[in-house]
């Protein structure tokens, strides 16, 4: 029977989730304990690693209820993925192998859950999550961390550094990250990385593109018309920004020299 992929609750609460697990009885006995549980909200599911990880680009998370062995990433692979996050979800695995445990706290997982599950042990790790605090009250990151961003391409999982993406293209609800010789379309709008990676040098020049300063070559006016080089590429500026833009380049040039 076909369940799915995003199960609600009636009644709010504040943790939203996702459950990763490749074996269709494991995960239904966890999402059917969890929403038993009503400090938890809306619980999506993903039975494999790359599939977890869209999710998790899609969605602001709080926690990840994760197995460690699954196919195409494994748990750990994607904890690791997603501590380069600037703002990640707890991870609470959820196994029967007990010989990870070490690794797993190493990425600060908030709990080690064994199978099989009992309710009152997933309960006691719920209520560590809630104790730790939801995920956007985390410090983030220092903005020295290079975020990493997983990508799809031909059904295998890649992971794009963000210092390496010179752009940003709005495509509908999706953004187009352009590096030096690829592009990467992600599942995230241009508003959710224009204010994640704004620490980090990133700038909107036009209401479909952001660009990395670090990465404009040149910058042009010709007729009252902006534009500036990225590479072999030569994106517009709109007159709202074409300001904003010069005197970040200015400050940025000057902080360089």
């Amino acid at each position: 029977m076909h369940r799915p992929n995003v199960w609600a609750m009636t009644d709010s609460a504040p943790l939203r989730a996702l459950v990763a697990d490749d074996e269709e009885p494991a995960l239904a006995e966890l999402v059917y304990l969890l929403s038993r549980d009503e400090r938890i909200g809306e619980i999506r599911t993903a039975s494999n690693g790359p599939d977890a990880l869209k999710i998790l680009q899609a969605a602001d998370l709080d926690v990840v209820f994760c197995d460690i062995k699954m196919p195409g990433l494994d748990g750990i692979d994607l904890a690791r993925v997603l501590s380069k996050f600037a703002s990640r979800p707890q991870i609470v695995f959820v196994t029967a192998y007990d010989e990870h445990a070490v690794a797993a706290f190493d990425l600060d997982a908030t709990d080690y859950v064994m199978k099989p599950v009992r309710a009152e042990r997933l309960a006691e790790a719920v209520r560590r999550v809630v104790s730790a605090g939801a995920p956007s009250a985390l410090t983030p990151q220092d903005d020295s961390d290079d975020e990493v961003i997983p990508v799809e391409l031909a059904g295998v999982t890649r992971f794009v550094h963000r210092s390496t993406v010179r752009y940003v293209e709005a495509q509908g609800d999706y953004a187009r990250l352009h590096t030096g010789q690829n592009s990467h379309l992600v599942r995230v709008p241009l508003s959710t990385l224009e204010e994640r990676w704004h620490d980090a040098g990133f700038t909107r020049i036009h209401r479909s593109t952001l660009v990395a300063l670090a990465h404009v070559d040149e910058m042009r006016v010709d007729g009252g018309r902006c534009a500036v080089r990225v590479g072999d590429d030569w994106l517009p500026v709109s007159r709202r920004h074409t300001r904003e833009l010069r005197d970040l380049l200015v400050r940025s040039t000057s902080l360089r020299g």
